[in-house]
């Protein structure tokens, strides 16, 4: 299935009050979660903040846990943390399965094989 979105997931593109709209949540919230450190939305030249759709998700993941589960902001933050850590975790695991695999890859060398001499008496 191809991803249909004209842009990448991370790429910065909605201004707060879009970004605010798509989440559910008001403008000054998201502001609040930035001076908090809970979501990291990219800047324009001018400081402007501007949210990608992962960031988008991250809010209504982060609005979830506060009204559905009653986790406080610092355990959302925590729980986020966690949570790349664990993301960088299975993408290095990835990197070395990938790379055992391929040192498991039988050799294309020449492999002669001589049987043992028996000695004679």
């Amino acid at each position: 299935m191809r991803d249909r979105s004209p842009f990448p997931e991370d790429a910065p593109v909605f201004v707060i009050s879009v970004a605010a709209e798509l989440a559910g949540m008001h403008p000054q919230t998201l502001r609040q979660y930035d001076r908090l450190g809970l979501v990291n939305p990219g800047r324009t030249p001018a400081g402007g903040r501007r949210y990608s759709a992962r960031d988008v998700a991250l809010l209504r993941e982060v609005q979830r846990l506060s009204q559905e589960e009653g986790v406080n902001l610092a355990g959302i933050k925590r729980i986020i943390a966690l949570e790349q850590e664990v993301d960088v975790l299975r993408d290095r695991v990835d990197a070395l399965l990938t790379e055992l695999q391929a040192t498991r890859q039988p050799s294309t060398a020449l492999v002669v094989w001589r049987p043992a001499t028996r000695k004679t008496r």
